[in-house]
């Protein structure tokens, strides 16, 4: 039998409760982070406190449901990060990110410069938060453009768009990876169709809009000094390649024989084992300590690895927090509510889930508190869904969760300081470009939705 839809004619003080709560909830969350300049992670255990207490929960519920949340999150989100970020550092600091500009970036030259600069950021995305990718790549993108004579803006887009489209829509970043546990989608489906999507969106908001952006804001690239600093023994450029890559192969291969061979089959058994996210980034990182710290001499490895994981701290915080808040939603029944007024008019959950996104992006201008809030909003859609749409739901949450950043967010500072743009020129590049992603993002995920 199945359960009754809120109707109008059904609706009840409770529900009205219960939205008002989750507004005031959010409301909250916003202020805090843009007037009160509070760490996001305050910001959302105040947010959920309040959502909970007005939503009518008691105390000890309230309290359970958030540190349930907390933990579950960090448990299935947390050690992902941090692997990620030691194969990060670890890419950073033998110089494997370097091999993989200078070899790609020696092979290009004239029209083929702006393509090869994202193919760059998008390789070197994949593992790297996208600060950290930024800080790399900002050198490279500057140097490029002061010896090709190209404008700024030809090379720097390229870039700037394969970094955030990896950053919002593709695991181990923690945007998608928060969504994949709220949602309880397969890792390894929403990877494959999330480098689906990655793939067309970088390109229309990478090199086909650097021309456009290149002529609204003609700006040479500030001097910057060589790199001299590079490390002068670097690992060969197909073994850094492939250290990079093969945690996406085995999550692919664990969701493609998950698709083809029978559950009794040998070979899905060792690719499920080995396509498991925390297997795969494990080995990733085991393998990288071979290949990209062959070197380093234990002392320096062990450094590597230590070292990646301070930085990563605030960031684990934030996402814990956001798990709380989204257990605690759930928990309080707005997601019951969310769910019965979609069906009711018949909404398609992914745009819902894309307008929830781009809204809580455009208050907090956090990318990631929008994929964990409107994760948590939109959970109860996600129960009973086919795998495929699970995926491509948060999909939808990641590509709304980058819509339009503007002063409210780190990304434009960083943006504007590192071309050394005006607050007018970064929306006319950066911002313009953050919504593109967006768009160009849901309106291929839609008609996926519907071929699949």
């Amino acid at each position: 039998m199945t359960q009754p839809l809120i109707t109008a004619a059904a609706w009840t003080g409770h529900d009205t409760r219960l939205i008002g709560a989750t507004v005031l909830g959010i409301a909250l969350i916003v202020v805090l982070i843009t007037k009160l300049k509070f760490h996001p992670f305050l910001a959302l255990v105040l947010g959920s406190g309040a959502l909970g207490l007005v939503a009518g929960m008691p105390v000890g519920t309230l309290i359970e449901s958030f540190t349930k949340g907390v933990g579950s999150t960090v448990a299935g989100v947390g050690v992902l990060i941090a692997l990620g970020a030691m194969l990060g550092k670890l890419l950073a600091d033998s110089g494997g990110a370097d091999q993989i500009v200078d070899t790609i970036l020696g092979r290009a030259s004239g029209r083929k410069l702006p393509w090869a600069m994202a193919l760059v950021a998008a390789l070197i995305g994949l593992p790297m938060f996208f600060e950290i990718g930024l800080v790399m790549l900002i050198p490279v993108v500057l140097l490029a453009a002061r010896r090709s004579g190209k404008p700024l803006m030809l090379l720097g887009i390229p870039a700037l768009a394969g970094l955030s489209v990896l950053h919002g829509l593709v695991p181990p970043h923690p945007g998608p990876l928060v969504a994949v546990d709220a949602l309880k989608a397969d890792l390894g489906l929403t990877l494959g169709l999330g480098v689906l999507v990655a793939i067309p969106t970088v390109i229309i908001a990478g090199p086909v809009f650097a021309r456009f952006a290149a002529r609204w804001v003609p700006v040479e690239a500030p001097v910057v000094e060589d790199e001299a600093q590079r490390p002068t023994t670097r690992p060969s450029f197909a073994a850094t390649l492939a250290t990079v890559l093969l945690p996406v192969v085995l999550m692919l291969g664990k969701a493609l024989a998950d698709i083809l061979l029978a559950k009794e089959n040998t070979v899905r058994h060792v690719l499920d084992f080995l396509g498991a996210p925390l297997v795969a980034l494990l080995l990733a990182v085991l393998v990288g300590m071979v290949t990209l710290g062959r070197g380093f001499g234990r002392d320096r490895l062990a450094a590597s690895i230590g070292e990646s994981l301070p930085p990563i701290a605030g960031i684990l915080l934030i996402v814990g927090a956001g798990g709380g808040f989204k257990q605690t939603l759930v928990d309080a029944g707005v997601g019951n509510v969310i769910t019965g007024l979609a069906q009711d008019a018949n909404f398609s959950p992914l745009l819902l889930g894309w307008l929830i996104a781009v809204a809580i992006r455009l208050a907090t201008g956090s990318a990631t508190v929008a994929t964990i809030s409107a994760a948590g909003i939109i959970a109860p859609l996600a129960v009973g869904m086919e795998p495929t749409h699970a995926a491509l739901l948060a999909l939808a949450i990641g590509a709304g969760s980058l819509f339009f950043s503007h002063v409210n967010d780190a990304g434009f500072w960083l943006v504007k300081e590192y071309f050394g743009l005006s607050v007018g020129q970064t929306i006319k590049t950066w911002s313009v470009m953050e919504t593109l992603i967006s768009v160009v993002g849901i309106l291929i995920i839609m008609p996926l939705s519907w071929l699949l």
